[in-house]
């Protein structure tokens, strides 16, 4: 099977976030590209990535950026998938704001799916979501997810 979801970061310091979106695609069965594309420092490299992402089978593009965050918005602009932003608390961001209101104050047209700073892990979900919409095996992978998340409350609640 190739990859449905391809994610994309803006640079090695935001794997440490943006890992966390391949490890619950991988839980939930979903199949990943990871790589590094830069919108500003190899703006070739990511204009060739959004325009050939659907060609070569992804169903979802979620990209991880810190500081002014346009990578998101830059790869939305050039595909017609859809895109998760993950604002990323860098060390050139201020609190991580910065990246957050790039990501979420898009122009009408060019939608990006945002999560919470650093919330890789809640779009490696909407990703699944949006693929097990579909996708008859991973909407069950999810329900299974879910169940669990309402177990681990219950057992929670039941040792107070």
């Amino acid at each position: 099977m190739s990859a449905q979801v391809g994610i994309i970061m803006g640079s090695q310091s935001d794997l440490k976030i943006m890992k966390q979106a391949a490890e619950v695609l991988t839980e939930l069965g979903v199949e990943y590209d990871l790589t590094i594309v830069s919108a500003h420092r190899t703006p070739h490299r990511m204009v060739e990535y959004a325009e050939s992402a659907k060609s070569k089978g992804l169903k979802v593009i979620i990209a991880g950026a810190g500081g002014a965050a346009h990578l998101p918005g830059m790869v939305a602009s050039l595909t017609t998938l859809p895109v998760i932003g993950v604002p990323v608390k860098s060390s050139n961001s201020i609190d991580g704001w910065d990246s957050v209101l790039s990501i979420l104050q898009m122009p009408g047209g060019v939608p990006v799916a945002t999560v919470a700073l650093d919330g890789a892990k809640n779009a490696g979900i909407l990703a699944a979501q949006i693929i097990g919409s579909h996708d008859d095996t991973i909407g069950d992978n999810l329900a299974k997810y879910k169940e669990e998340l309402k177990r681990k409350v219950e057992d929670s609640i039941n040792q107070l």
